[in-house]
């Protein structure tokens, strides 16, 4: 009777499955760290620049923003880390501990769906939706609420889009007892009400933004009173409560140079895990609206590329938010209201309102920028896809794969899709890895709108864009 044993292969540390014969009966599928293997620094950019990046800017002097100006926004402990120009930075035991819950999370080979693509390609993924809240957004929130709490603040204020960040946030500030209030964009809280409960199991408090309750909101409503909302709105109103609370700061899921850099050990664990099966990508993958996830992926490998590697880096956005793609390099707000320091990025205008898609957390007005900077130095490129393509890669994924991705991840997805297309026309073998950022399963209507044919293709307008743009005219230029 065949019985299944477990034997290392000469020289490589992945587990294969033979049967009582010598014979390799299972291909592998998963790659696993232990939790001791799970890195124990984080790993900071801005210490391998080939140039110098531009400085955040005050507003009202012109003059580089100080630590300082950041304080009545942030916990100081994070605003070491916003400036830090050190390339290793130690991750907090009782963060690790937190993290442990769902960390290191798996690099997975996706060989159902190579085989529906029939390409020369080798495809894997990290798979981020294996964290409590579905998705990648936990590797930061749990970071940023510990910091706070050693600060010694008692609430956190945020905004989320598509509800990602929103229910991160919310579960660990749960973790390290603080409260929490979240801001999410009326359009995600009327079409993702499941988002909005999971932050209310968590114990956070919801408002659908924009709102009545700080004078960013009111401002907007009486202007728009049905207005969407945007991301670039939510954080005017976040930022406007905490400020306004002694005991508050205000928490960002994205754009920031210490969100990107806590969210490294994606990437980080992927090297590790590749190494393990001695393989190495010609391509990293990841969406982008803020840049969270793909910088988590992509950093450590931008890395690699700075010092000579030979990968390309491509990150992917809608056609309806084309920061990246068409949006100018230059100062702009973080926020509709204008209250956040001039970021230098590749932006489409603090007043931009996304057209009403359903990959809510793609649809924010800039991008870090970090990422910016590496996209104008040509170290990462972008790429923009249409929501119909998108989701019919999704679909095939789901097919094929069984795991139901969530909206902003079909991005990513369809990139592969078009990067397998390509290899096969040259003939080619290439081996990508792509950020598997969270899970759909809160996200169903999407689906169903797509699926019963309500979404329709959509490219954002020129004259729109020029219109947005006219928001940044006048600002300094990088």
């Amino acid at each position: 009777m065949a019985f299944l044993l477990c034997k290392r292969a000469m020289g490589f540390s992945p587990w294969f499955f033979f049967n009582w014969k010598g014979e390799n009966i299972m291909k592998q599928t998963k790659v696993f760290l232990n939790e001791s293997e799970m890195p124990r620094q984080w790993y900071n950019i801005v210490a391998d620049l080939p140039t110098p990046m531009s400085p955040p800017l005050h507003p009202g002097t012109g003059k580089p923003v100080g630590p300082d100006d950041l304080a009545p926004v942030f916990p100081m402990n994070l605003i070491e880390q916003e400036v830090s120009t050190e390339r290793w930075i130690d991750i907090p035991e009782p963060v690790l501990d937190k993290l442990c819950l769902w960390r290191p999370s798996p690099l997975y080979r996706a060989r159902n769906f190579e085989k529906l693509l029939d390409a020369p390609v080798k495809i894997y993924y990290k798979n981020e939706g294996v964290s409590p809240p579905g998705s990648h957004k936990p590797n930061t929130a749990v970071a940023q609420a510990y910091y706070n709490k050693v600060f010694g603040i008692k609430r956190l204020s945020t905004e989320t889009g598509a509800g990602q960040w929103g229910s991160a946030l919310s579960m660990a500030c749960q973790m390290f007892g603080l409260e929490c209030r979240v801001f999410m964009v009326k359009i995600s809280y009327e079409q993702k009400p499941y988002r909005r409960l999971m932050m209310m199991t968590w114990g956070a408090d919801c408002i659908p933004s924009p709102s009545n309750i700080t004078q960013a909101g009111r401002k907007i409503l009486e202007e728009y009173p049905d207005s969407p909302g945007s991301l670039g709105m939510a954080i005017s109103e976040a930022i406007e409560d905490a400020v306004g609370d002694k005991d508050a700061r205000y928490s960002l899921g994205s754009v920031l140079n210490h969100v990107l850099l806590h969210q490294t050990i994606i990437g980080l664990e992927a090297q590790k895990q590749l190494e393990k099966i001695g393989d190495y990508p010609d391509i990293v993958m990841g969406c982008a609206g803020g840049g969270s996830n793909f910088a988590g992926l992509c950093l450590p490998f931008a890395r690699d590329k700075i010092h000579g590697k030979q990968i390309s880096i491509v990150a992917t956005e809608p056609t309806s938010c084309p920061t990246m793609t068409r949006g100018p390099f230059a100062y702009d707000f973080g926020d509709t209201a204008m209250t956040t320091p001039l970021l230098p990025m590749y932006t489409l205008g603090h007043d931009f309102v996304p057209a009403p898609i359903h990959a809510g957390g793609l649809r924010y007005h800039g991008m870090a920028p970090i990422l910016s900077h590496l996209l104008k130095e040509k170290i990462i490129e972008a790429r923009a896809l249409d929501q119909i393509e998108t989701f019919t890669a999704g679909i095939n994924w789901a097919r094929t794969e069984g795991f139901i991705p969530a909206p902003e991840t079909n991005h990513a997805i369809a990139a592969v899709v078009q990067e397998a297309q390509k290899a096969k026309e040259e003939g080619k073998e290439k081996t990508i890895l792509f950020n598997w950022s969270g899970h759909g399963i809160v996200d169903l209507a999407a689906y169903d709108a797509f699926l019963s044919g309500k979404l329709k293709k959509y490219e954002l307008p020129e004259e729109e864009l020029q219109k947005a743009l006219e928001s940044i005219a006048g600002y300094p230029k990088p």
